[in-house]
């Protein structure tokens, strides 16, 4: 199988914010913004694997700064590492005032997602080009990710046992 570029499935994706999406303090709910964040990285791991994939876990999402409405709320998602069925993508957050144009970075999420054949089992995946030093970095952390959290599997497993 042919390995693709990161910049084969990268995306920005843009929305403005609204009051149905607004929580009770005022500012865009946070599970709004989480809906966004794995859209955003579904369609980049699909874009790779030209097949379904479904999100599988979410490593890490921080907030940062908050979200009001009418702000434009901006996803800049791309792979960071490709396994034989598993890809991790990351997703930059951030919200612009565009009345002002001041930009927040408002969060940043780390997901897996899993490609799937037609049967519903994991499929196997290209593997991911790395050409910039910025992809070799964000590579070598998705892997530290990974292994953190392989770990972490195998001690609950033994913990249920």
């Amino acid at each position: 199988m042919e390995g693709k570029a990161v910049n084969y499935s990268r995306i920005i994706m843009a929305i403005q914010m609204n009051p149905e999406d607004a929580n009770p303090a005022g500012n865009v709910h946070g599970g709004v913004i989480m809906k966004y964040i794995d859209t955003a990285a579904g369609v980049v791991a699909i874009r790779h694997a030209r097949k379904i994939a479904v999100t599988a876990s979410i490593d890490r999402l921080d907030f940062h700064n908050p979200v009001y409405v009418g702000d434009l709320l901006i996803l800049k998602a791309s792979l960071n590492m490709v396994g034989r069925s598993s890809m991790e993508a990351g997703v930059r957050v951030e919200a612009e005032n565009i009345l002002t144009g001041e930009v927040r970075h408002t969060a940043s999420a780390y997901l897996t997602f899993v490609a799937l054949d037609r049967d519903g089992k994991p499929a196997g995946v290209p593997p991911l080009v790395l050409e910039t030093e910025d992809d070799n970095r964000r590579n070598c952390e998705a892997l530290e990710r990974r292994r953190v959290r392989m770990e972490q599997k195998a001690a609950e497993r033994c913990r249920t046992k």
